[in-house]
């Protein structure tokens, strides 16, 4: 039997939470896997509907997931996809021009060797740890912290990074994550043109 209730609690980057059934009740525990449809995240205060259904401790966990208003307070509708929507954004090709870019502008004198290193070594590691953290979130392990994905953007690794979020579908549909991680490329993008023009030449 199908009830209605209310995003009671909802821990976004953990991708966890809870929901109070309307008319009162015990509250049940919910995971963004049991979502059936993923074309957005879930936020504190979504009206959804839901089957219940008992772990092995006898706790009350949220299954068949789906959201009963939109955001703008329609109803919402089933959705056909299983998956993730189209991501638009060309993101492996921006990061493979741009790693391109860079090794070219080393034969070319323009950047030191480390430079192109720095790149394709951090982007190699912030790849790996897309790929751990998407790994500990289905199977409900310790997540690595978002902050720490942004720094290793931030130091080199954004291109492994774009890779990552279009080959692996993380963190490339999360709002505040991405508003951040674009603000931290352009700050690495800032910091690679005053290396070019001489920033780090000593007298």
């Amino acid at each position: 039997m199908r009830q209605q209730g209310k995003l009671s609690e909802w821990d976004d980057a953990r991708g966890f939470g809870f929901v109070q059934p309307n008319g009162g009740g015990e509250r049940c525990f919910v995971h963004i896997r049991a979502f059936t449809a993923r074309d957005r995240r879930p936020a504190l205060g979504d009206v959804i509907t839901y089957e219940v259904k008992p772990d092995a401790r006898r706790r009350l966990n949220a299954v068949g997931v789906r959201f009963a208003l939109q955001r703008s307070g329609a109803r919402g509708t089933a959705s056909k996809s299983t998956g993730h929507g189209p991501d638009r954004l060309p993101r492996t090709p921006i990061a493979l021009v741009f790693l391109a870019g860079v090794v070219a502008a080393m034969f070319g004198g323009f950047l030191p060797p480390w430079v192109p290193a720095v790149y394709l070594g951090l982007s190699g590691v912030t790849y790996l740890a897309y790929w751990q953290d998407k790994a500990a979130a289905q199977r409900d392990r310790q997540r690595t912290p978002e902050n720490v994905l942004q720094m290793l953007a931030l130091f080199g690794g954004w291109p492994g990074a774009l890779i990552a979020q279009a080959t692996l579908r993380h963190k490339n549909r999360k709002v505040s994550f991405q508003v951040t991680f674009w603000v931290v490329v352009v700050v690495n993008l800032a910091g690679l043109v005053w290396i070019a023009s001489g920033g780090l030449a000593t007298t």
